[in-house]
């Protein structure tokens, strides 16, 4: 492959048909930045919207670094992988209050910061400051496998194979036509090799292996587990808890309950559940919905009670917080995807509120 034709005609496209997205506009650090950490393990048609909303409520770090966690993940809400969110707020906060506002200036310096790993980190820093650095993802790694015919490639042949072509061009601009290439034409299955603007320069496609190459890992089994939860109900007030920041959806409410025992009835499991986390003794009532709901590592079915508060105060016994709100705070506070359709059934099929 001659590097320099191969990114010349990759340039070339890129610039031609590129998609015109929000954050391609500008290279202000901050929105590219925010940009890069919403589209880790995140569709672009799906980040859009969130982008737009979150730079409205926080134009610029200083407003970011003000608002509240729980403020942030509200506007979060719905994007997944929360994580994302809380080292991105203690990351700006950070930057904000010990560094004077500076962004980073190198790939390394920006990787120091939480939640801001290799790939992210030499993206930014070439998008924003012009470093020359490759930015290696799933995507990457699969063009550069294909354009070498290779069951696989490790890290530091494509940084040796990218590096040779991102040469002259500009770096941030190299970086992500090798990433919209992976996006848009050299998918995992059935590559659009006729539409591609650099199949001349591509291995694979000479020897007919684009649908065997890369090599595709095994499948691995998904865990699967029966989830039961209470909306239990005091004088008008329900009992919601919030997880602790260092847990899976750390830092958002839900309805108290947890994992189902091997020959353990979702009601009294739901009841130890509410006795280990909250301290409090519950009625179990009629189930509200079951909602099956799939993670990136193990799917679930969360099973949703009826309950009635039976005696105790409730304490922060296995969460970080907990408390009792009235129906119209809930939309204030930031759910997992599931509460969130447990709220959305108990709005529309049982009546809101009810007391």
């Amino acid at each position: 492959m001659d590097p320099n034709a191969f990114a010349r005609d990759l340039v070339r496209w890129f610039r031609r048909r590129g998609r015109d997205l929000p954050w391609r506009r500008h290279r202000d650090p901050y929105r590219v930045w925010i940009s890069e950490i919403m589209l880790q393990q995140t569709r672009i048609e799906t980040a859009i919207p969130y982008y737009q909303r979150f730079l409205r409520r926080f134009p610029n770090m200083r407003s970011f670094a003000r608002a509240p966690l729980d403020r942030v993940l509200k506007i979060w809400e719905g994007l997944g992988y929360y994580a994302r969110a809380r080292n991105l707020h203690r990351a700006v906060s950070t930057l904000v209050h010990e560094h004077g506002g500076r962004f980073p200036e190198t790939a390394d310096d920006w990787e120091s910061l939480p939640g801001v790993g290799a790939y992210s980190a030499a993206a930014i820093a070439s998008i924003v400051n012009g470093e020359p650095v490759v930015a290696i993802d799933g995507n990457v790694r699969r063009v550069a496998a294909r354009l070498r015919n290779a069951a696989r490639v490790s890290d530091a042949e494509v940084e040796v194979l990218f590096s040779a072509s991102m040469g002259p061009h500009e770096p941030g601009l190299f970086n992500q036509a090798v990433m919209e290439l992976g996006q848009r034409v050299c998918f995992p299955r059935r590559p659009a090799c006729a539409a591609c603007p650099v199949r001349r320069h591509c291995a694979a496609f000479s020897a007919g292996t684009t649908e065997r190459v890369p090599a595709r890992k095994a499948g691995r089994p998904v865990p699967h587990y029966e989830i039961a939860v209470g909306v239990c109900r005091k004088a008008g007030r329900i009992l919601v808890s919030r997880r602790r920041e260092d847990a899976m959806l750390g830092g958002l409410w839900e309805f108290p309950g947890g994992k189902i025992r091997p020959g353990e009835s979702p009601e009294r499991a739901l009841a130890r559940e509410f006795a280990e986390e909250v301290g409090l003794r519950i009625a179990v009532g009629p189930k509200i919905v079951t909602v099956p709901h799939r993670y990136s590592h193990f799917s679930v079915n969360l099973h949703a009670y009826e309950c009635r508060h039976a005696a105790g105060r409730p304490r922060a016994l296995d969460c970080a917080e907990v408390r009792w709100v009235r129906p119209a705070e809930l939309k204030k506070l930031a759910f997992p995807a599931a509460n969130r359709r447990i709220l959305q059934t108990l709005k529309g099929d049982r009546g809101w509120p009810k007391t």
